[in-house]
């Protein structure tokens, strides 16, 4: 009875510790910074000598004398491959119970950014501005934190690298390969300017990067690792490519919104050096005539065609990805990203019209600011949307 009651107290005392709020020293002139591990390979036989894509990020380390990191005035751990989709809202906190963190600061409890010129930056973490020494360490798969990990299993490092990020400005950071043969991995620091633009919100805009590893998309299709949820996508695109946009309402691909049907939008090149901001390109929130301006049903499909390739008289369908040889592919952005059924060989990903309940109106539609990332053989979105006023019950 004795040892039961001690087990009681101790968990008691566990639930409270994990309940207790944190108190979050606050930083007076922050920079706001947001981190994803775009190293989406598998380790199989035929890649066995490349480290697991896992990875721990450390801020202003300190090592010791044989380099190896000892404490971190800033920890970002358990930092798995990114996920599909990056939301307007930070999601992975108190939603999983795995230790794997798709993003920085995604389920690290940190203090975040604010809202900013209207956009909510609560999944961008606050990191005090100047310059910084950041360390990304490999790191087992497993739940032990970084520095509770045998040593020898501290010494594996991807990146040793300065930053300078300077004081309200926003910054997202990529981990990803630079070449596909040679497995050389490196980072894109691009600093955003989304929340500077004279945006109106009554317009969804969004933008496109290719960051593919080189000689992706022409390397042979069996060193390629399979990934049916991308489609025709999987095997890459060309270093060149033309994005035409389709807006469709309802469920299917019949009877386009009318002046949106394969509207050109822009050639995107691959390139993973440049920390430039792409273009954003925009289209109106209710381009549906048949929208009431409160909701609307409509989506985006995006065709991504080689240059000369018109989307009118296309050679490849949607049902056979084997043949396409990098020269089109299709990102559908529709529903909550579940492949629908009337769709076939495509990357699925979630609408960029945010419908949601606010005020009175139970949905409501709103416009977004979105980023597609095209990464060897997948698609990522990452949304960013205004602050829109609460529900009314």
């Amino acid at each position: 009875m004795k040892q039961t009651f001690s087990i009681i107290i101790a968990g008691l005392a566990l639930a409270l510790y994990s309940c207790a709020k944190i108190e979050h020293k606050k930083i007076d002139d922050p920079a706001y910074l947001r981190v994803f591990n775009n190293l989406n390979y598998t380790v199989a036989l035929e890649n066995k000598d490349e480290e697991q894509p896992f990875l721990t990020m450390l801020i202003d380390p300190q090592t010791d004398a044989s380099g190896m990191p000892v404490s971190a005035a800033i920890i970002g751990d358990f930092l798995d491959q990114r996920s599909a989709y990056a939301p307007p809202y930070p999601s992975h906190i108190g939603s999983s119970n795995s230790f794997r963190n798709p993003e920085y600061p995604g389920k690290e409890d940190v203090l975040v950014g604010p809202i900013l010129n209207g956009f909510d930056l609560s999944s961008w973490a606050q990191i005090p501005s100047g310059q910084h020494r950041v360390m990304f360490m490999y790191r087992p798969v497993s739940g032990i934190p970084f520095f509770s990990l045998e040593d020898r299993l501290k010494k594996k490092v991807l990146l040793d690298t300065v930053l300078q990020l300077d004081s309200r400005e926003v910054y997202t950071l990529h981990i990803l390969q630079k070449n596909f043969r040679t497995k050389e991995n490196g980072m894109l620091l691009r600093r955003e300017i989304f929340h500077k633009l004279s945006l109106s919100d009554s317009l969804v805009y969004v933008n496109f990067y290719n960051m593919s590893a080189e000689g992706y998309e022409a390397a042979d299709k069996t060193k390629k690792p399979r990934n049916v949820d991308a489609g025709m996508l999987q095997y890459g695109i060309k270093d060149e490519a033309n994005v035409w946009m389709t807006l469709h309402t309802g469920d299917g691909l019949t009877n386009p919104v009318p002046g949106y049907n394969f509207r050109f939008l822009t050639t995107l090149r691959r390139n993973n050096t440049s920390n430039a901001v792409n273009s954003y390109f925009s289209f109106p929130l209710f381009a549906d005539n048949a929208a009431d301006g409160i909701r609307t049903t409509a989506w985006q499909r995006f065709s991504l065609l080689s240059p000369g390739l018109n989307p009118l008289n296309n050679p490849y369908n949607d049902n056979n990805g084997e043949v396409v040889d990098g020269n089109y592919a299709v990102i559908s952005c529709y529903g909550n990203g579940t492949r629908a059924s009337f769709e076939r060989y495509i990357c699925s990903r979630p609408n960029m019209i945010v419908n949601i309940h606010s005020g009175t109106n139970n949905p409501q539609s709103f416009a977004t600011v979105n980023t597609i990332e095209i990464v060897n053989g997948t698609a990522y979105l990452t949304t960013v949307q205004r602050k829109y006023p609460t529900p009314i019950y």
